[in-house]
This record gives C-alpha cells, structure tokens and sequence, in this order.
C-alpha cells in the first residue's frame, strides 16, 4: 500500500478527474506518487460517498479524439480517504504533521481565494480556504517536518504568487513568528498552473452508476502546465503535464484561442438561433468561418510567443465537437462584453501592429458584438 504523500483541498469533479486520476495512472507505471488525502470543506456527502467506495470511482471519457469518438471508461484508485474539515479538522493537522507528507493540492475556484475576516489561528478549522492553508503549513513547521510543495490548481494568472502572499500576510496579522513566514517562503516550493479539461459530472444514464455513484464524465483533451521547480517534490510524469519555466504563456494561449473562439462564435451563432457550441461549430457556414479565424488572424498573432498554437486552435475545434457534451452559449453570454475585451480586441490591435492592416473577420465580429450589446 502506497503512503500518503498528498493532501487535497477541494473533493470536488475536476480534480477527481484531472490530477487524481493522473496520480493513479502514474502509481500503475510505478512512478510511486502516493495516494490523495481529499478535505472537503463544505457540506460532508463528497467524503461520505468516496469512503464508502474506499476512494475508488471511475471516471468516463468523452468526446472527439484524433478524429474519432471517445468512450471509454478509467478507474481511479489513487484517494485513499476523503476528510470532513468541519468534523475531522484533527484528523487533517494531523496528517500535515507526516512525515510522508510532500504536496498540497487546491481546487477551491477563485472565490476559494478570499479571506474571511473572522478568521482566527485557534479556529478548528477557519472558514477560509487560505486560513486553512496556513493552520496545516503551521502545524507541519511546529513538528519540524520537511517543506512541502504547494500547487494550486484554481484558475487565476498567477495562482502560486497570490496564494502565498496571501498567507504571508494572514501570518503577519496572526503574529507567527518570522522564522516560519521564511520557512513558508523560501523552504516550501510554490508552484504556478494552469490546468484545463471539461468535467460535466455524473452522467444522467450509465451502467456503472448502479454501483459507482461517485461516476464523472471528463472529455479526453487535457493538459497541465506546471512551473519547473528542481526542488518540487511532485515528481509525477504523465502525457498531459508540461513543465516550463514559466506557465503565463499558457495562459495567454488559453484565453486568445479558446475563450476567444467561445466568444467570436456566440456572436456570430446569435442571430441564426444556436443554443449549443457543437451545433454552431458544426454548422456548414460558421465552422469554417471559426477555422478561419482562427488559423488566418488569431494563431498569427501567437507564433513565437506561446507553445503550437496551431495544434492547439486544432484541439480546440475538435473540443467543440464533442458529441457528449452540452455547452450552452448562454453560460458563455456571462459578462459578454468584458470578456470581448479580454478576449478579442488585444488580438485585433496586435495584429493590425504586426502585420499593417486590422483583421477583416475578427474587426467584423467585434462590431456585431458590440452592436449587439447596444
């Protein structure tokens, strides 16, 4: 039986789907990660419904793959216990005391990065997500255990460095001693993300619900950018991860060709009535318009400056495809305009710098959807 090398905040779909099931797979080569600790938070059915499967679930892959449909089904045995904060908050500083102990993982979405100003080092536990955090870095550092490295997985440019000032500052407030804030910071290893893989959740109708109730649907595209540390002890070598020096390209790649892509087709899907991405993507008009925009305006503002954005404009088309997946373009309508502004105008004004003239097709779609907004 592997040990426990992991402790997870966040028991939620994604990271059952994405790094748990990585860490399983890589335990099978024989890679020995170690087996996840998950915390919940909120609520305790998360952690009720894994422990009683020991940990086990299965998660169904779905989608377009190389140009194929994907259906297949991966189990993960990777989560040897999930833990209760609320009820079993011993339970959880005691683990961070173990010496076996080497990562923290997080998913708590970006609202999981808010203090709360009632928070208190006595608390067991604190409501926040980053009061937590420090309570165990504390607790470790008292029994004298080896720094870990900590990994955020949340979806903000910059995720590690926000993170840790964070805690810095809650330490500060709190009066720890400054021995701990510089092994907080120079002794544990903080390691910046991005992360990006669909998880819809369970499935209405599957045979393996009768027996697995803690069932996920994932899509068969993902990928991990993870920031190069020698001193991390996450080790784990898997087909989705990419070490780098730094993780913000990635970023910028995901934002100007997905996002972009969801945004330019909701403009243009609108007005023919569409509801769902896959319907406007396969649409004999608007697919090849999105192709096009993409291939001929967007990737050329990228070329250089981010990893194969080509490929990547590739995968994306191929993401919207995926038969088993309902996107909705109202979801996507969400503060339409700002998101215009992120997403397509830097890449009109850079191409019109680059190449002497603005973009006919992403030009033209901007209007319309400001024309819409109006």
């Amino acid at each position: 039986m592997l040990p426990e090398t992991i402790l997870q905040f966040g028991s939620g779909r994604f990271l059952r789907a994405f790094a748990d099931l990585f860490i399983h797979q890589g335990n099978e080569q024989g890679q020995t990660i170690g087996r996840v600790v998950i915390v919940q938070s909120t609520g305790d059915g998360r952690a009720d419904g894994l422990n009683k499967q020991a940990g086990k679930y299965h998660v169904v892959v779905r989608g377009w793959e190389g140009g194929q449909v994907i259906d297949r089904v991966e189990e993960c045995q990777s989560v040897s216990r999930a833990l209760h904060a609320p009820t079993q908050w011993q339970e959880v500083l005691k683990l961070a005391m173990s010496a076996e102990l080497h990562t923290i993982l997080s998913n708590t979405t970006e609202a999981g990065f808010a203090l709360d100003s009632e928070d208190k080092p006595t608390d067991a536990p604190p409501k926040s997500f980053p009061a937590k955090l420090l309570v165990v870095l504390k607790a470790r550092f008292d029994a004298a255990k080896p720094p870990v490295t900590i990994i955020p997985c949340e979806l903000i440019e910059g995720n590690a460095r926000i993170l840790h000032a964070l805690l810095v500052n809650l330490a500060q407030q709190w009066n720890y001693p400054a021995a701990f804030i510089r092994w907080l910071s120079n002794d544990c290893v903080w390691l910046h993300t991005l992360v990006d893989r669909i998880v819809t959740g369970t499935p209405k109708e599957h045979p393996l619900l009768a027996t697995d109730p803690m069932l996920i649907v994932a899509e068969p595209f993902a990928f991990w950018a993870l920031e190069e540390n020698p001193r991390s002890a996450f080790k784990l070598d898997h087909p989705a991860i990419t070490r780098a020096a730094n993780v913000e390209p990635f970023f910028l790649r995901k934002v100007r060709i997905l996002n972009a892509a969801h945004t330019a087709l909701l403009i243009q899907a609108k007005p023919k009535g569409f509801a769902i991405v896959r319907e406007a993507v396969n649409d004999p008009e608007l697919g090849p318009w999105l192709w096009k925009l993409l291939s001929e305006e967007i990737v050329p503002t990228l070329e250089g400056r981010v990893d194969q954005p080509l490929r990547f404009a590739e995968q994306t088309i191929e993401r919207f495809k995926n038969p088993f997946l309902e996107h909705k373009f109202a979801d996507i309508a969400l503060h339409h305009e700002s998101k215009m502004k992120v997403r397509l105008l830097p890449t009109r004004d850079e191409f019109t710098a680059k190449f002497g003239n603005a973009p006919p097709l992403l030009s033209a779609v901007i209007d319309d959807g400001f024309r819409q907004l109006s």
